[in-house]
């Protein structure tokens, strides 16, 4: 949890001093939200933890300059568990 609450507390920080506005900003913003709400409680749900993940990635993963903290909460993500295979 406490990879998941830095992860996620750094690029939320970054993100909001990006000086630059783009068109799913707010979505990146909301799915940090809920990955910090995730965080605190103790018992996130994984699907949840993997969908907020994608959703930020789609929203903020073509801005460079938020590439390493997007990577810390990829991999704070991933210390939950391997995504199912699919057959």
């Amino acid at each position: 949890m406490t990879e998941l609450r830095t992860a996620v507390s750094r690029l939320r920080r970054e993100l909001a001093g990006h000086p630059a506005e783009f068109p799913d900003r707010g979505i990146a913003e909301d799915e940090l939200a809920a990955l910090d709400s995730m965080a605190v409680s103790g018992r996130p749900e994984i699907p949840r933890l993997r969908r907020s993940l994608l959703l930020v990635v789609g929203a903020i993963g073509s801005v460079s300059a938020l590439a390493p903290g997007l990577r810390d909460v990829r991999v704070a993500v991933e210390l939950f568990g391997e995504p199912p295979r699919l057959s």
